[in-house]
Order: C-alpha cells, then structure tokens, then sequence
C-alpha cells in the first residue's frame, strides 16, 4: 500500500483514520505530543498498533494530522472575518484581531495543543506550510479589494505589499511569539494593524 502525503497511508476517506485522529488530539491535548506513542493511541482505541501503521507511517504523521485540523480551524475563523462585507481596511485590521484571539485562545484552552502546533512550525511541518499559503491567500484578496475600491496604494507591487504584511502578523501567527504577551497580544494586534493600514493608505 503506498504512501501518501504527509505519511498517511490507505483510503482518504475511512471511519478508522478519523478514530485514530480523534483519539490522538486528545491524546496529545492531555498528556502532550512528546508523551504520547503510536501504542498509547492503539490501547485507547482498541486497536493494535500494527493496524495503526496502515493509517499512519509514524507518530509524525499522527501529529500532522491532528496540527492540519488545529490550523485548519484557525484558518476558518480568520477567513470568516476576511469575508465580511465590510471596507478591505476594516476586514485587514480584523484579521489581525481574530488570528491573535485563535492563537491566544488555543493557548489559554489547550495549552499542549499550543505546544503541538508551536513544534510543527519550527519543524516545518507540511501543515505549517499549508496554513501560511492560506494566510497569504486571505491577505492578498483583502488588499486586491482595497486597491479596487481606492481604499489601498498602487504603487508597491502587490507581492511586496502582501509578504511585508505576512512578516507584520509573524508575532501574532507564531506560537512562540504570541505567548510572550498573550495578556495584550489583541491589544498589540490591533496597534501593529493601524500602523499597516497606515502604511496602505492612499
């Protein structure tokens, strides 16, 4: 059977792949990523830890898995507030806004989760890389609206604009920075997005 992405092996779509998943974010949200092997995962489900090896190559694989769906939901949040019909500017310092909340609140709710996705982002692991190109896409549709309604300056070509504005959430978005001020990071979010807009202005 061969593998694909990410180390998952077997169909896309199967009733076990999700079990195993479920099972490991809690797993993972109690006891920590570290602490938890592919043999603990097996015990809570009943399964074996062979049979877990159809699903899955490694306990990475499991950890990517169960990072892609944390992410994914972050991802979500941020891209509701990007669709809002509201003026590009205000949707912009919004997005700043949500993605502080998510972060803070998977801190706050879920520590060792936090600690999981902290993890896959010195790694680079392929979630990581999947929710900065989601990221990027939702910027990059805020500030090509912008500029279609006068709001945002023409001048800086948009794939500048665009990754200056990606590096300006790099506190918000990475774990590791976040935590060093979670009291104030909605309050530092909302400062670091009018001196952006600023900066966007016509």
């Amino acid at each position: 059977m061969s593998n694909s992405p990410g180390g998952q092996r077997g169909p896309a779509e199967h009733e076990r792949r999700d079990q195993i998943i479920s099972a490991a974010r809690e797993h993972f949200r109690h006891y920590g990523y570290s602490k938890t092997t592919v043999a603990d995962l097996a015990k809570a489900i009943g399964l074996s830890t062979a049979y877990i090896y159809k699903f899955f190559d490694s306990k990475k694989a499991i950890g990517e898995a169960v990072c892609a769906l944390c992410l994914g939901h972050i991802a979500e949040a941020v891209r509701s507030v990007a669709q809002e019909p509201k003026p590009a500017s205000e949707r912009l310092r919004r997005v700043f806004i949500e993605l502080a909340r998510q972060g803070a609140a998977l801190y706050s709710e879920t520590p060792k989760m936090h600690d999981i996705v902290a993890a896959a982002l010195v790694e680079k692991w392929q979630p990581c890389e999947s929710h900065e190109v989601a990221l990027m896409s939702i910027v990059r549709q805020i500030v090509q609206d912008g500029r279609e309604a006068g709001e945002f300056e023409r001048k800086t070509p948009l794939d500048e604009t665009c990754r200056a504005i990606f590096l300006a959430l790099e506190p918000i978005n990475n774990p590791a920075l976040l935590v060093q001020r979670l009291e104030k990071i909605e309050e530092d979010a909302a400062t670091v997005a009018s001196l952006v807009l600023r900066s966007l202005a016509r």
